[in-house]
C-alpha cells in the first residue's frame, strides 16, 4: 500500500515495492512486469508517476526495456572491485561464474605510436594483437582488445589464450605480475561492437584501458576493454 500522506514521494515508494517484489522472486529474471497500464490501476496513481518508478528501475539496473514487448526483470550485475589486480577469468571463478571466451582477431603488427609509447617500445618493434570476447556463464559480458609486445613472448600462439592470460603470463612464462594503471570512462557503443556485445545500439558501456606491468616496471600488456553496462558495475574501497 501506498502511504499519500508520507514525504516519501510517491513515485519512490512504488520503486521501493517493485524492488521487493523482485528481490523476493515474485517477478522472476527475464521476465515482463505488469504494464504501466495495470500498474496505474493497482496504484491508483497517474501514468507518469508509474513510468518515472519504472524508469528509475532501469537506470539501476534493475529492469530493463523492450521496444514494442514492455519492460522486463535484468539479471543483476557482475560487481569487480577496483581495489585488486585480477583477470577477467579469476574475477569470473570468484563469482562462481564459468569464464569463456572468443577469439576474433590475433595478429602480428606494428602498433600505433600511443601503444608503442605505453609499452616502451621502438617505432619498428611489433606486438600480437588480440581480440576476444569475453563471456561468462555463456552471457556476452566485454570485448578485450589486447597488444603484448612480441619479443616479450616469443611463439605466442592463440591455444594459449583460451583461459586467463595472466595464469599463462605468471605459469607459462614464469614472470610476475606487478601492477597496473587503468583509465575508465563512460561511452555508447560503436556499432560493430553492439553486433559482438549483442546489445542494440545505441546503448551504454564501460570503456577501460589498462596498462599492465612485469615486476622491475616493465610494460607488458596494453588492453582496451568494453563492457556491456547493463551487466556489469566497479566498486572501489574509499578510506578518509
Amino acid at each position: 500500500m501506498l502511504d499519500k500522506q508520507s514525504p516519501i514521494p510517491i513515485y519512490s515508494q512504488i520503486e521501493e515495492q517493485l524492488k521487493q517484489q523482485i528481490q523476493q522472486g515474485d517477478f522472476p529474471i527475464g521476465t515482463a512486469i505488469p504494464s504501466e497500464r495495470e500498474l496505474t490501476e493497482r496504484f491508483g496513481v497517474s501514468r507518469m508517476t508509474v513510468r518515472q518508478s519504472i524508469t528509475n528501475l532501469v537506470n539501476d539496473g534493475l529492469l530493463y526495456r523492450e521496444k514494442g514487448r514492455g519492460t522486463f526483470v535484468a539479471s543483476p550485475k557482475v560487481e569487480q572491485p577496483l581495489n585488486g589486480l585480477t583477470s577477467f577469468t579469476e574475477d569470473m571463478k570468484a563469482r562462481g561464474m564459468v569464464p569463456s571466451n572468443k577469439i576474433i582477431r590475433f595478429e602480428i603488427l606494428v602498433p600505433d605510436i600511443d601503444i608503442a609509447a605505453d609499452l616502451r617500445l621502438a617505432a619498428d618493434d611489433q606486438v600480437y594483437f588480440i581480440e576476444r570476447i569475453r563471456f561468462a556463464d555463456d552471457k556476452t559480458m566485454a570485448i578485450e582488445r589486447t597488444y603484448l609486445p612480441v619479443d616479450r613472448f616469443p611463439g605466442l600462439q592463440p591455444d594459449l589464450l583460451q583461459g586467463s592470460l595472466y595464469a599463462m603470463i605468471e605459469n607459462n612464462q614464469h614472470l610476475k605480475i606487478s601492477h597496473a594503471t587503468q583509465r575508465m570512462e563512460a561511452g555508447l557503443v560503436k556499432k560493430e561492437d553492439a553486433e559482438l556485445l549483442q546489445i542494440k545500439s545505441p546503448a551504454a558501456i564501460l570503456m577501460i584501458e589498462r596498462i599492465s606491468y612485469l615486476a622491475g616496471d616493465v610494460p607488458f600488456e596494453v588492453v582496451r576493454s568494453t563492457y556491456r553496462a547493463d551487466r556489469y558495475k566497479f566498486t572501489t574501497d574509499i578510506q578518509r
